[in-house]
C-alpha cells in the first residue's frame, strides 16, 4: 500500500506541499517563541495592551478628526486613513497625467512626442524620493510668504505655508439635499448610459449630452448657493484664515508622486496600444470612424487586456511608495508608526499592523483589479 502511494504523482505532490508547510509553521512558531522568551527576559513586555492607552503626540493634518487624548489605535487608524486618501488621489491623478503621456508618446506631433519622451525618460530615471525632496525644497524655500502669497485665481492662494483654496460646508439637512442631488446624477447619467446609442442614432446626441450637463451642473450650483456656507481664505495676522489648506508637505508629496507615477503609467498605456495591430486602426478608418473613435471604441477596448495586469502592479506600487511620505514630514501610516515606536518600545507590535494593513491593502487592489480584468476580458466562444 505504502508502495502504491509513492507511485502515485498526485500523492507525492500534496505530501510535499504539507511537509513544507509544515517545515515553514514551525519555524515561525519557533521564532515567536524564542522572540518572545528573549524579551521578556529583558523585561521588555509583548503585546498589544498599549493599544489603548493615550497616544499624547499630534498628528499634523489628517483625514479624520484627531486628538492628542486619543489613544495609539485611533492613531494607527489615522495614519491609515491619510495613507488610503493619498493613495486614491495619486492613482487617480497619476493614471490621468499617464493617459495623456501615453497618447503624447504616441502623436504624430514631433515636438509633442520628443517632450513627452523626455518627460518620461527624466521622470523615470530619478528616484522617488529625490522628487519628492525637489518639491518639498521648491515648496518651503521658493515661494513667497503669506502675505505676498500668489493669487492666481479668486480665493485661491499659493505661499510657503500651503495652497488655500476654497471650501464649501454643509449642515445636517444640506448634507441629505446634497445626497440626494448626488443619487439623481447618478440615476441620469446610468440612464443616458442606457439609451446613449439610441439617442445618438436619432440625431439628437450632442444636444441632449449638452442639456444634460447643464441640468447637472445647475442643479449641484443652486445646492451648493442654497445649502451650503462657502469659506474662502482671507489674510488674518500672519497667515490666512477659514477655506480649505493643502500644506506644503501634502502638496510636494502628489505632486512628486504624481509625476514619477505617470510616467511608468503612460508607458505601460502606450505599450498596450502598440500592442494592438495597426489592422485594427485601419479597419476603423475604413467605415468612416474618426481618429478618436477608432481609439475608444475599438482599440482601447482591446488594449486594456493588455495595460491592466502591469497597472495592477503599478497601482500596489503606489501604495507601497506612499511611506516615502516620511521625508517630507507628511503623516501617514508609516510616520505614525515610527513614532508610536519612539512613544511606547513596542517595535514589533507596530511593524506588524504595519505588515498586515499593507499586505490588505494590497491584496484588495489586487482583487479588485483582477475582477475589472475578468470583466473587460474578451469571453472566447466555445
Amino acid at each position: 500500500m505504502l508502495t502504491g502511494l509513492l507511485d502515485n504523482r498526485r500523492f507525492r505532490s500534496w505530501a510535499g506541499q504539507i511537509v513544507l508547510l509544515g517545515g515553514f509553521a514551525a519555524l515561525i512558531l519557533w521564532l515567536v517563541t524564542n522572540t518572545i522568551e528573549n524579551l521578556d527576559a529583558r523585561g521588555i513586555k509583548v503585546g498589544f495592551d498599549f493599544l489603548q492607552r493615550q497616544a499624547n503626540f499630534p498628528i499634523s493634518e489628517s483625514v479624520l478628526p484627531y486628538n492628542p487624548s486619543d489613544s495609539f489605535l485611533w492613531a494607527y487608524i489615522t495614519g491609515l486613513g491619510n495613507t488610503i486618501f493619498i493613495s486614491l488621489i495619486a492613482i487617480f491623478f497619476s493614471t490621468l497625467l499617464g493617459l495623456i503621456v501615453g497618447l503624447a508618446r504616441r502623436s504624430r506631433h514631433p515636438l509633442t512626442a520628443y517632450l513627452s519622451g523626455v518627460f518620461v525618460t527624466t521622470a523615470r530615471n530619478m528616484p522617488l524620493i529625490v522628487h519628492l525632496l525637489f518639491w518639498y525644497a521648491l515648496a518651503t524655500t521658493m515661494l513667497p510668504a503669506p502675505r505676498q502669497a500668489y493669487n492666481p485665481l479668486p480665493g485661491v492662494y499659493l505661499s510657503l505655508r500651503g495652497l488655500y483654496l476654497p471650501s464649501v460646508g454643509f449642515n445636517g439637512s444640506g448634507l441629505a439635499i446634497l445626497l440626494a442631488t448626488t443619487v439623481v446624477c447618478l440615476l441620469a447619467y446610468l440612464l443616458w448610459n442606457r439609451l446613449r446609442d439610441r439617442v445618438y442614432r436619432a440625431g439628437l446626441g450632442r444636444p441632449v449630452a449638452a442639456a444634460l450637463i447643464v441640468l447637472i451642473l445647475s442643479a449641484v450650483y443652486i445646492v451648493v448657493r442654497t445649502t451650503g456656507e462657502v469659506s474662502t481664505p482671507e489674510m488674518r495676522g500672519f497667515n490666512f484664515a477659514g477655506g480649505f489648506r493643502l500644506s506644503s508637505e501634502f502638496t510636494a508629496l502628489m505632486v512628486g508622486l504624481v509625476i514619477y507615477t505617470s510616467a511608468f503609467i503612460g508607458e505601460i498605456i502606450r505599450g498596450g496600444i502598440d500592442a494592438i495591430s495597426a489592422g485594427q486602426w485601419e479597419a476603423g478608418r475604413a467605415v468612416g470612424l474618426s481618429e478618436r473613435h477608432v481609439l475608444t471604441k475599438i482599440v482601447m477596448p482591446q488594449a486594456l487586456r493588455i495595460i491592466i495586469p502591469p497597472m495592477t502592479s503599478q497601482y500596489l506600487s503606489t501604495i507601497k511608495n506612499t511611506t516615502l511620505a516620511l521625508a517630507v514630514g507628511y503623516p501617514e501610516l508609516g510616520l505614525v508608526v515610527g513614532t508610536v515606536i519612539n512613544q511606547t518600545g513596542q517595535a514589533l507590535e507596530s511593524i506588524g499592523i504595519l505588515l498586515a494593513v499593507f499586505l490588505t491593502l494590497s491584496i484588495a487592489v489586487s482583487l479588485f483589479m483582477n475582477w475589472y480584468n475578468a470583466h473587460v476580458a474578451l469571453v472566447e466562444a466555445r
